[in-house]
This record gives structure tokens, sequence and C-alpha cells, in this order.
């Protein structure tokens, strides 16, 4: 049979999500974990890569299976052999068609700016900091111009692989929350470090070094070297992906995401 999983973690302990010679990835030891509960080895495929630092809320994954086991069983039984820093949130069953990555129709990000003079202690690998002020509403303003269907080649490393960096963007928001402000961004798909680019030339916008507008010069440039920096890793987090055609799938409200 064909389970889906939801998959919380903790990027700053692991080389991001993909299996590779550097250890430990977040898909060697969940895919080490449900082997052990299933009793035979089994390969996992996710919504959407992570890398080094790079966190998740809800990752999800699916795999195949010949182990008859209970949702409580997958999930209690999976934990028990993760590392502290991945925690399987729920296990369904999917229909055969279901696949955790051809099957998302939209991704959602978050991005943590902690924004004080005084750098992290306890959440130095959870945000990025940034000591200067910043100018929220501006930012918001400018993340406003990303949404609707875009070239973000200004937004693409040099590293992507994707075909086309035409992507559309349903929402894009920045809100101050006490000293931190929560770049939301929601779309179809994503190129290779988007997040972190867009983030990187928000933090321009928000420091008063750009106007709010130059995000969409540079959308209109399609010129990479011409945006600003790709921000810290720490602050990037994949919220979960959406799945309508799939709906007695939870969604990341009812595991607890705080919008």
């Amino acid at each position: 049979m064909r389970l889906a999983a939801g998959v919380e973690y903790d990027g700053s302990g692991f080389f991001g999500w993909q299996r590779q010679r550097q250890s430990p990835t977040v898909q060697a030891c969940l895919e080490h974990a449900l082997s052990q509960v299933a009793n035979h080895p089994l390969q996992v495929h996710c919504a959407g890569r992570t890398d080094t630092g790079v966190h998740a809320h809800c990752q999800v994954v699916h795999f195949d299976t010949r182990a008859e086991r209970d949702e409580r069983s997958w999930v209690l039984g999976t934990n028990s052999h993760l590392p502290d820093g991945i925690s399987v949130l729920w296990v369904r069953p999917v229909p055969d068609d279901f696949h955790a990555r051809f099957s998302a129709r939209r991704r959602r990000y978050r991005y943590r700016i902690l924004n004080r003079w005084v750098r992290p202690a306890i959440d130095r690998c959870r945000v990025a900091w940034v000591r200067h002020p910043l100018d929220a509403a501006a930012m918001d303003e400018a993340a406003g111009l990303l949404q609707g269907e875009h070239d973000f080649s200004s937004f693409r490393a040099v590293g992507c692989q994707a075909r086309s960096p035409v992507r559309s963007v349903y929402s894009a928001s920045v809100v101050r929350h006490g000293s931190e402000l929560w770049f939301d961004i929601e779309a179809n798909a994503f190129v290779y470090h988007m997040v972190r680019n867009v983030a990187g030339s928000l933090i321009a916008v928000g420091r008063r070094q750009q106007p709010a507008g130059w995000i969409g010069e540079l959308l209109d440039a399609c010129d990479r070297t011409a945006a600003g920096i790709t921000a810290p890793a720490a602050g990037l987090y994949f919220v979960a992906p959406s799945y309508p055609d799939f709906p007695k799938l939870p969604t990341h409200e009812e595991i607890g995401f705080s919008s």
C-alpha cells in the first residue's frame, strides 16, 4: 500500500533533506526509521527538498510498503528510531496515484528574521538576525509585488536545474511580531534558493537601502546579479504543501501551525 506522512524537522543538525555521502540527512534518517517499523527497506519521496540548515513544519512524504500497521504504530514506532531533530506528525493511507511532489498544487514557506541589536542565543540556528532597524511596512509593500506569474530569474541560484524560471505566487507578505518579522510566501513551486534570495532583497528594502518598487524592477530585470544577497538558511521554514485533490490529508493549520 501507499502511505503519506507529515514530518517536522529542525534542519540545523542535518546536511539537508536529500540522501548523500555527507550525513546525517533527513531523508536517510527517516528511511532508516520507517524501515525498522516496516521490517523491510523502503524509500520516501518528499514534497520539496530543503537545503542544509533549513527547517520544516510539515514536510510531506510518501512511501510504499507491504507492512500492515495502524497509523498510531507508524507514528510512535518511527519516532522511536528518529533523532530528536525529526518527528513524524501523522501517517495516512493514500491512493496509488498520490505523489508527495507531483500531487502538490501549492507550497508555503516562512522566513523568520530576528530584528534587534542583540544577537540571538536560543534561536541562533532558527532565525536570521538583522541588527539594523527594518521597515516592515515597506517590506510588506515590496513582497506584494511578487504576487502573480513572474519570471524569477533575478532570484534564481546559479545551480538551479528547473526548466523554467516562471512561477505563480499566490500570496506574499511581511508582518512584524514583536522583535521578529515573518515573510510568508505561497506559490505553485519555487526555483532554487528563491525564498532566501527574495528575503535578502526584502531586507535591503527594510533597511531603506532600496525602495519597495525595487522588487518589481528586479522581476523585470531577470538578472540575479542585480538582486540582493542570499539570506541565511537558518531563517527558512518549509511550512507545508497543499493537496486539494486529497482533502483527507491534514493541513498545516490542523497540526497546530501558527499563522
